[in-house]
């Protein structure tokens, strides 16, 4: 049986000290102490504690990118409606996943506009031609997609940034904001029915 790649074996020490811990828990002597190596050594592997950032805010969007992936909803609305349930649920049971994929400060995230309207993000792309399809049927105002793509990504991060920082008092009360808010902001681009 072939060893694991110390590559990996490093991201995989720093993803296990980073969900205990957080990015306070992101020291290289502890990292190259899981992994048996000398600090050293991490950097034949990572340039700098950044690149080790960057590795593992992209493996939190890996795993996001897996989740919306799996969703099979047909429908342009209701397949925007289950990634923001997608995102909920991707918050609530894997936070520390989720915060290096949204919040951890790093070099290789994309940025706003132009990484997402230049389709870098699978995700944002995948929600853009969503977004496209059902102004395409008539289903939206005249609004442009990644405007709406963006508001619908305000919306979901900054009630999870709330909920994370305490400012509701019980789950059961964030999830129904949170259901309401979504409700709100994609109905608020559809047209009226006739």
């Amino acid at each position: 049986m072939l060893a694991e790649p110390t590559r990996d074996r490093i991201l995989a020490a720093a993803r296990a000290l980073f969900d205990a811990e957080g990015e306070a828990g992101l020291s290289m002597r502890r990292i190259a102490a899981n992994v048996g190596i000398t600090p050293m050594a991490i950097y034949r592997h990572y340039a700098d504690k950044e690149a080790l950032k960057d590795a593992l805010m992209l493996d939190g969007m890996a795993a996001w990118e897996a989740l919306v992936s799996a969703i099979t909803e047909k429908t342009a609305v209701g397949w925007l409606a289950a990634v923001g349930e997608a995102y909920l649920d991707f918050a609530l049971s894997e936070p520390r996943r989720y915060e290096a994929a949204f919040l951890l400060s790093a070099g290789a995230a994309r940025r706003y506009p132009a990484d997402f309207a230049q389709g870098r993000s699978p995700v944002m792309r995948q929600i853009l031609a969503r977004v496209a399809e059902a102004g395409e049927q008539g289903l939206l105002l005249p609004v442009p997609p990644l405007e709406i793509a963006l508001s619908f990504a305000a919306i979901t991060q900054g009630l999870v940034s709330m909920y994370r920082a305490g400012r509701f008092s019980s789950e059961a009360e964030f999830r129904a904001a949170y259901q309401r808010a979504l409700h709100h902001c994609l109905h608020s681009f559809l047209k009226e029915a006739p």
